[in-house]
């Protein structure tokens, strides 16, 4: 049996796939390649290049591999994007996922690990976050992946698939190797859009907004390597293998940092110092978001192993340093 991952050839997607080869699997990659590199995909990995709103494809596609599970990372996720062109999240990450559960109902495959995340929970009512607090999104992007999650739910109460959502707060770091990382085009995440400075190209790092609540008025974010995110997608399915009911599970540190704290630990790390510009707040982006993550220790066994930012940010540094140009 093979464990199928879609956007397998994106960021969170293409280090999941090694610690899965890792554990053994087999792994089969569906991805579009929209956002996604080939590059990022290790030979003894099948890789089917369509899009998932592509029933037929789909369908060829569990006729043809003996899929066990699925893990589903494929879906548009610039919230600054979301707010400009909702319908092409809609559009997408809906759209995409719809026909992904219809072709696994009719194909009988009994469970999926769906990348989920904290913009599904808006401008947080407490800190730290807990699965039961009030889901009200602020933007079209963690709207779309909270009506996904209500897609598996209802879907699996009629007969459909078991799932784990998985709400994810800042991903971030790269695999110790340097083969794999981050590549956006556009870049929108803070720790790359950092390191940009020492690599020479970006002239300063941008500070939005430097009013809020918080400590020194910057944005705080529960920032977590992928690399614990990718082992918590394993055993979320091993979770489930063994009979684990359908459920949503938060990722994060539970530590904040603020952006001043990224930019400051950054340049401990390249050893220069990073120039900085502060500018007005963006659109949907909440003052502090920090998970609380007790129920997937509890219950996934899951905790996270690379909190601290100076590792996180080594191993992000090591990616781009030898990959200043990303996969290109």
């Amino acid at each position: 049996m093979s464990v199928l991952v879609v956007g397998g050839a994106g960021y969170i997607g293409s280090h999941t796939v090694r610690r899965l080869l890792e554990a053994g699997e087999d792994v089969v990659i569906v991805d579009a390649l929209y956002t996604g590199h080939k590059e990022a995909v290790p030979e003894n990995c099948r890789l089917y290049e369509f899009d998932i709103r592509d029933e037929a494809a789909l369908d060829e596609l569990f006729k043809n591999e003996e899929i066990d599970t699925v893990i589903h990372f494929g879906a548009f996720s610039i919230v600054g994007e979301s707010m400009k062109d909702p319908l092409k999240y809609y559009d997408n990450n809906l759209g995409g996922t719809l026909s992904l559960l219809k072709v696994m109902t009719r194909h009988r495959i009994p469970r999926i690990v769906f990348s989920s995340t904290a913009a599904t929970y808006g401008e947080p009512e407490q800190i730290p976050i807990h699965e039961n607090d009030k889901t009200s999104p602020t933007n079209p992007y963690g709207e779309t992946k909270l009506a996904m999650e209500k897609m598996f739910h209802w879907s699996n109460l009629a007969g459909g698939p078991n799932y784990v959502a998985l709400r994810y707060f800042n991903a971030c770091g790269a695999d110790e190797s340097a083969e794999i990382g981050e590549d956006h085009n556009p870049e929108t995440h803070l720790i790359p859009l950092i390191l940009q400075v020492p690599l020479g190209t970006r002239d300063k790092i941008s500070i939005f907004g430097t009013d809020y609540q918080t400590p020194d008025g910057t944005c705080i974010r529960d920032y977590i390597h992928v690399d614990d995110l990718a082992n918590a997608h394993i055993l979320a399915m091993n979770y489930l293998r063994d009979g684990g009911k359908s459920d949503v599970f938060n990722l994060g540190n539970g530590t904040g940092f603020s952006v001043r704290q990224v930019i400051d630990a950054a340049e401990e790390v390249v050893g220069t110092a990073i120039p900085r510009e502060e500018k007005e707040r963006r659109e949907g982006d909440p003052a502090k978001l920090v998970a609380s993550s007790n129920k997937a220790k509890e219950v996934l066994g899951w905790t996270p192993e690379k909190t601290d930012l100076p590792t996180i940010i080594s191993s992000a540094w090591k990616w781009h340093r030898s990959h200043p140009e990303g996969f290109r």
